[in-house]
């Protein structure tokens, strides 16, 4: 068993410190909010006092923030994860952001002597407590498959699909067609909501035709339950936080010259919905938001 430290505990950061303190490794944690750090230090995790602290405890390094602002946070800083000497220490980056993020974050690391591995994971807290998520490798060959052993614990699929960058860009690749696909539904179900059919019927029977995703068989139930008036809680990935992933993706298009209609008009409706306080609503409650909006 390993001596691996988590900075940042959110949702999927505290599910996957669960995780690996269930198989037995030996867990250091550290959050901004020393609160969150409670559960699972009642679990048998030790608390750091500082960032730099929980480097000089852990073999390997595990950070899953909200966005490059606050990588820098933890990673700079007199008491940062970068003050530290990370000689011979594993960072494993698991945060959504852009490519650039992580491969200037990767040099700094590299710089402290650590080996940096980013690795974005598609699934939610459900999966990262069951080890399942889906993740997606980039650094070097030999750091990766130094970093493999530990991943695969978490991930029911590890792919290294390239270079530092490469995990990040996968990333948000992966996440643009379920958020515009939770708009899409909406948009589907306001024809046919006057029919009255349960929602639970119309999630199985959506999944079962030629343009129902992998997310329904998954989020179905949860969808449901929003479509019937009630709210998907806990939520597992927020409007808020989706609203994030498509600003990154917006961004990252632009610097290559590109752009995403469909992203951009998702984003517009995601935020009218945060407006009107739908933003710490699980993204399963997105569907039943657009009928509701258009029927007043």
């Amino acid at each position: 068993m390993a001596r691996i430290g988590i900075a940042g505990l959110g949702r999927m950061g505290s599910a996957i410190g669960a995780r690996l303190l269930e198989l037995g490794h030996e867990l250091t944690v550290w959050n901004r909010t020393p609160e969150k750090a409670r559960p699972l230090a009642e679990a048998g995790a030790a608390v750091a006092p500082t960032p730099a602290a929980l480097a000089g405890r852990a073999e390997a390094i595990i950070t899953i923030l909200t966005d490059a602002a606050a990588i820098e946070s933890v990673y700079g800083g007199a008491e940062g994860l970068l003050a530290a000497d990370l000689s011979g220490r594993l960072v494993i980056e698991m945060s959504t952001v852009r490519p650039e993020t992580e491969v200037a974050l990767a040099g700094r690391v590299r710089a402290r002597g650590g080996a940096f591995v980013e690795c974005p994971v598609g699934g939610t807290t459900g999966p990262a407590r069951q080890g399942k998520l889906l993740g997606l490798a980039g650094g070097e060959a030999a750091d990766v498959a130094r970093a493999r052993p530990l991943l695969e614990q978490m991930c029911r699929r590890v792919e290294h699909v390239g270079p530092v960058g490469a995990g990040a860009s996968m990333k948000l690749a992966i996440n643009l067609p379920l958020l515009v696909f939770y708009q899409a539904l909406g948009e589907a179900l306001t024809l046919c909501r006057h029919l009255g059919h349960d929602p639970a019927w119309l999630m199985e029977l959506f999944a079962d035709t030629s343009g129902g995703p992998n997310v329904l068989k998954v989020r179905g139930p949860a969808i449901a339950r929003a479509l019937s008036g009630e709210d998907p809680q806990p939520p597992s990935f927020d409007i808020d936080s989706i609203r994030k992933d498509l600003r990154t993706m917006l961004a990252e298009a632009e610097a290559r010259g590109a752009d995403l209609p469909l992203v951009r008009r998702t984003l517009a409706i995601y935020d009218e919905a945060a407006a009107a306080g739908w933003g710490r609503r699980d993204g399963a409650a997105l569907p039943s938001w657009w009928p509701g909006r258009t029927a007043r």
